[in-house]
């Protein structure tokens, strides 16, 4: 029961935070934007921790993006980096505590390959628009990468429980492709529909993230 109030509740306010960005209304934004980002750590903290280090290593990323959630609603140009930064701790703690659950294995390789194709596409993309950004982006676009590969390691490790290791894949990848939108509006084209697709899909990487503390379990010995 309370996990389907969360779903509702994200989803009303998800829908208030895209009406917010269509009006350019950060007065409603910010509010809106915290409440919904403090709603997927407390949907973390509510689930069963089968595996106690990996909830607590994810709810310490989670709290880190909560950071950059709210640094990239204020407008002013320097908190852009701090946002970035923000997140990039997050994204190291995921990449800890999905290493920390499942052994690297030629899963692993597999996801080294498509990101680092994916991600060298991705900043050949970018580079001709970063200017003095291009430091902090690249070490961002690995950071992100090495997250994905975790997510991928997680999903090939059949000792864990596969909704588990879907819901950890399926949160990585759609925080990545969220971020697309995010570079995009930010070094690109702004505008609102980068963010009316981006939104959407970096709340369900998120609470997917989330839920997978409850689901993610090791064999019953």
């Amino acid at each position: 029961m309370v996990n389907v109030l969360i779903i509702v509740s994200a989803l009303i306010l998800l829908t208030g935070l895209l009406y917010f960005e269509k009006n350019v209304d950060r007065t409603g934004k910010l509010p809106t934007k915290t409440i919904l980002s403090c709603l997927f750590i407390f949907t973390a903290v509510v689930q069963p921790h089968p595996i106690p280090g990996y909830y607590y290593l994810l709810l310490i990323g989670l709290i880190f993006c909560l950071g950059g959630d709210v640094f990239l609603a204020l407008p002013q140009e320097r908190m852009f980096l701090y946002g970035l930064v923000s997140f990039l701790l997050g994204h190291v703690l995921y990449v800890v505590c999905f290493f920390y659950v499942a052994d690297v294995s030629y899963w692993t390789g597999i996801g080294c390959l498509v990101g680092l194709l994916v991600s060298g596409l991705v900043f050949w993309w970018l580079r001709p628009h970063l200017g003095s950004m291009l430091i902090p982006v690249i070490a961002y676009i690995f950071v992100i990468t090495a997250m994905v590969v975790g997510a991928w390691t997680v999903l090939g490790d059949a000792d864990l429980s596969r909704v588990g290791r879907l819901l950890v894949f399926s949160g990585a990848v759609s925080f990545y492709l969220s971020d697309l939108f995010v570079a995009r509006d930010r070094f690109l084209k702004s505008e609102f529909i980068n963010r009316l697709i981006g939104l959407p899909m970096y709340y369900c990487g998120q609470f997917l993230l989330a839920f997978s503390v409850g689901l993610l379990k090791l064999p019953t010995p």
